[in-house]
């Protein structure tokens, strides 16, 4: 059943976040099998940093749209939406503090206001408008008699 050069769909929750998705995502090319449980894929554009490599039990065939069923479907080029491309990166708080083993520097995980973006460790200097966080998060961890 399972050769090189077969277009399998794969399960999209596999590949990104929930939301905004499609349900599977595909068609792509088989590049190798992994004995019988597992397929090598090959990944472009914004898949290329994913392990290609997925079990057998979540690939699926995939079947092109029949033109004289669905004459009006157009087939969906879009595979994931990007989810970098919003670049609203305000800062919500700062959440943690931790110094970098020999250097005399901080880094602080930082919360964003836009859900999309995950926390992440930046310096001081790397975060811009970070003033009134920064300050706020400093004095709640040593208050001012």
């Amino acid at each position: 059943m399972l050769e090189k050069g077969w277009n399998p769909i794969l399960p999209a929750d596999t590949l990104s976040p929930k939301r905004l998705k499609d349900y599977y995502v595909g068609p792509f090319f088989i590049i190798a099998l992994h004995g019988t449980n597992a397929v090598q894929v090959e990944f472009s554009g914004e898949l290329e940093n994913k392990n290609p490599t997925f079990p057998v039990i979540l690939i699926n065939p995939y079947q092109p749209a029949d033109k004289e069923v669905f004459p009006l479907r157009n087939p969906n080029s879009l595979t994931v939406p990007p989810v970098e491309q919003i670049e609203d990166k305000k800062i919500k708080k700062f959440i943690k503090e931790r110094r970098l083993r020999g250097k005399n520097q901080r880094e602080y995980l930082i919360r964003y206001r836009n859900p999309v973006h995950e926390d992440e460790w930046l310096e001081a200097s790397e975060t811009p408008d970070s003033d009134k966080p920064l300050r706020r998060f400093r004095h709640k961890r040593r208050p001012q008699a």
